[in-house]
């Protein structure tokens, strides 16, 4: 499938900016991807610039969110058109987890069975951020945070409770 383009004006819902994919554009994905429900991996260009993102449907309506990555200032430049690339992104974007992050929760039950009872998107984040991080400091510390938020002690990713 190749990207389909369109033009679109920048929306917003709370904090979040947005645009409206045309219905044919979202048929040929649905398409593509096997299925029309749940979150569909897609990439493209946002004023010919590359991204990599989730076409997720909301209060009955799919939608693109464009956060700042895609288009720098973009909760400033609502009501502006802008041009849009997207094509289904089929690659597979599974995050392998911190090998000290499995560890973790292998020795410890309790924090292990509240992981596994959050849900695919609360995993995912958590497991990203970890992840991510590029010392082994900051890996042993955000796990101890992370282990301690699961546990009910503390915040993590932004939250106060799992």
């Amino acid at each position: 499938m190749k990207a389909e383009a369109f033009q679109a004006k920048l929306e917003i819902i709370g904090a979040n900016p947005f645009v409206s994919v045309p219905q044919p554009i979202l048929s040929n994905i649905f398409e593509a991807a096997g299925k029309d429900k749940g979150a569909i991996p897609i990439m493209g260009t946002v004023n010919g610039k590359p991204y990599t993102q989730t076409l997720v449907r909301f209060k009955g309506a799919w939608r693109l969110y464009i956060n700042t990555f895609m288009l720098k200032d973009s909760p400033r430049r609502i009501g502006e058109v802008i041009d849009v690339t997207v094509v289904f992104d089929g690659s597979d974007r599974t995050i392998k987890p911190h090998p000290r992050w499995t560890e973790a929760l292998e020795s410890n039950e309790t924090a292990r069975a509240v992981f596994d009872g959050l849900s695919s998107s609360r995993k995912r984040e958590i497991v990203r951020y970890i992840s991510a991080l590029k010392t082994e400091e900051s890996v042993e510390r955000n796990v101890k945070r992370a282990i301690d938020f699961l546990l009910g002690d503390g915040r993590f990713v932004g939250r106060d409770k799992p």
